[in-house]
């Protein structure tokens, strides 16, 4: 295993550690542990292509310990009464729909798309969110929506992607 892929390991590992604190009220430790959680996200990124160590588990599991992350942030301030549980089924349809066209490029075209701009950006923005949603920020329901954008934006450009490659490949 080499370096990205053990910090991407450490970032599965810390969900659950997230999970529970945001659960136990521990807001300070837990926007630790997801600053932690995004450090490691941005370093492995970069040490995998600045010294060519991209590979196709870590193209797969890095943006699954993002997704993991953000919906366990919004499932349990959804739970808190934080932010209303559509946004919840919203971000989580979003990333089935997103699954299933990562299924179907690598079983029909052999291809592992990575992470592009938009896919990180809405990350940041949904990470940014969830800390001012976590310490009562005001103006939680307009927070909530530009996280919803952000995340439907990234959606709609991996679509135009995934189109681009199924029809380019016919």
């Amino acid at each position: 295993m080499n370096i990205p892929n053990l910090l991407t390991t450490i970032r599965l590992l810390l969900v659950p550690v997230f999970g529970k604190l945001l659960y136990s009220d521990l807001y300070i430790e837990s926007v630790i542990v997801l600053l932690i959680s995004g450090l490691t996200d941005v370093l492995d990124g970069f040490i995998a292509r600045k010294y060519n160590m991209v590979t196709n588990w870590g193209k797969v599991a890095d943006p699954f310990a993002d997704k993991l992350m953000q919906l366990t942030a919004l499932l349990l301030l959804s739970v808190k009464k934080k932010i209303p549980f559509i946004i919840v089924i919203i971000i989580l349809l979003k990333e089935i729909m997103m699954l299933i066209g990562t299924y179907i490029l690598y079983t029909q075209d052999k291809l592992i798309v990575s992470a592009n701009w938009y896919g990180k950006a809405a990350t940041i923005i949904i990470y940014l969110v969830v800390v001012l949603i976590i310490f009562d920020t005001p103006h939680k329901t307009t927070l909530s929506i530009i996280a919803v954008i952000a995340a439907l934006f990234s959606f709609f450009m991996y679509m135009i992607n995934f189109l681009k490659i199924k029809f380019s490949r016919k």
